[in-house]
This record gives C-alpha cells, structure tokens and sequence, in this order.
C-alpha cells in the first residue's frame, strides 16, 4: 500500500496519552496564571490543538526518519548497481538488504517492497521513485528521483549517478546529524530556560502565597498574567526556532 507522509493516524494509546499530558498542561497553566476553574474548563479546546500540533510533530519526525533511512537505501542501490545488477534488480537486491536493517514496520522497507512488487506489474522504476518523492515530500529524495528519472529517460550512466547522489545526501545527512549532536546541550538548556518562569512562580506561590495573591481573582491581574502568559509562549516559540536549523 501507498503511504501518505503528509497524515499521520494516533493509536488509541497516543490519543490518550496526549490528552492526558495536554490537561496537565492547561492545568499547570491555570494553576500558575489564573487559578480559576473558568479558564480550564475554557481551555478543554486547547487540548484538540495541541493533538494537531503534535500530529504535525511526528509528521516531521516521519520524514525525517525516511531521511535517514533512504541513505542507507540509496548506499545498498548504489553497491548492487555496481556489482553489476540492473537498476531494476538491484531494487530487490536493495529491499533484502533493508530487511536485515530494518523490521518490517519502518516505512522505506515499506516502500521498496512496494516499489518491487510495481515492478513486476511493468510500472518503470523510475516513475516510482518520482511517485516516492512526491509522496514523502523530502527534499533530498524528490532531488534524487527528478535526477534518477532524468538519468533513466536519457540513458545517462545510472552507476555513476546513483553514486554521486549517494555521497551528496550521505554528506548532508552527516552535517544534519552532526548539527544535531551540536544543539543537544543547547536544546536541554533551551528547555531549562524555558521552566525558569514557571518555576519561579510557582516558588513563590509555595514560599510567599500573599505575595502573588493580588494577581489573581481580579480584571487587573487577570490581564497582567494574560499579558506574561504571552510574552512567555513568544519566548519559547523563539528559543524553539533558534535552535531548530534546517540544512
């Protein structure tokens, strides 16, 4: 079956677990902001946004991962090609070396066993991988198939090809990776900053109780707290844009 990329489906599981956590956390923001029943029966619709944020998460995540498996794929493409295989046969030859990577539940074992069994119904293998990039909507395979096709339809040499493109998306998969391993300890700062207020808050509900009480129950506290509420969600979507880079 054809995968869509741009969907993702929550298990029952999920949908329960992310309910959960997104109750907890209008919760957490009445408790420290507002602390009246109102608003968190108010913000119960919150917790469908933040389900369809969420679901845009593991969208990204998805991808990003067929990313990364799709140059283990186009590696093992590229040594059948060059041990003389077709590019047609080095597809099968390519899903048995993804079968002992992978387990049958990852999406690019998923698709080369599909890409296989199209093949045999005379689909060209190069329309697939086309089909597979627009599907996927990842850069670097759209780039690889619009490039494959090209090579293919003009009788192009596919060995060399394939290997350029490999070592062009293995190249920038590493740089991906090794931005990634850089921003770790910024990430988990980014975090720890992102609890500072919070935590401050609610030390001083804890500590002080009085000191805070004019803040809440009343039009000018309400507003007040309204108002640091959302500089603060402006801040942590900052901080998350900084240190999420896109190569």
């Amino acid at each position: 079956m054809k995968q869509n990329y741009g969907e993702y489906h929550f298990t029952v599981r999920e949908i329960v677990k992310y309910l959960t956590q997104s109750i907890l956390l209008c919760a957490a923001v009445d408790y420290l902001f507002y602390k009246s029943w109102w608003v968190m029966i108010s913000a119960v619709p919150a917790a469908f946004f933040y389900l369809k944020w969420k679901r845009a998460q593991m969208i990204r995540e998805r991808r990003k991962k067929l990313n990364y498996q799709f140059k283990d794929a186009l590696n093992s493409l590229s040594v059948a090609v060059q041990a003389g295989y077709s590019v047609e046969n080095a597809v099968s030859a390519c899903a048995r070396d993804l079968e002992r990577l992978y387990t049958g539940n990852e999406d690019i074992l998923k698709e080369f066993h599909y890409i296989e069994s199209q093949q045999r119904v005379s689909v060209p293998v190069e329309e697939l991988f086309l089909d597979l990039g627009a599907r996927s909507q990842v850069e670097d395979i759209e780039n690889f198939a619009s490039v494959f096709y090209t090579a293919k339809r003009t009788g192009g040499d596919m060995d060399k090809v394939i290997q350029k493109v490999a070592r062009m998306l293995g190249d920038k998969i590493d740089v991906k990776k090794e931005i990634e391993t850089t921003l770790a300890a910024k990430k988990s700062e980014q975090a720890i900053m992102s609890l500072m207020p919070a935590g401050i808050i609610l030390y001083l509900q804890v500590s002080s109780p009085g000191f805070l009480s004019v803040l809440y129950g009343n039009p000018f506290g309400i507003c007040a707290m309204t108002v640091c509420l959302g500089i603060y969600a402006a801040a942590y979507w900052m901080g998350r844009k900084i240190v999420d880079i896109e190569v």
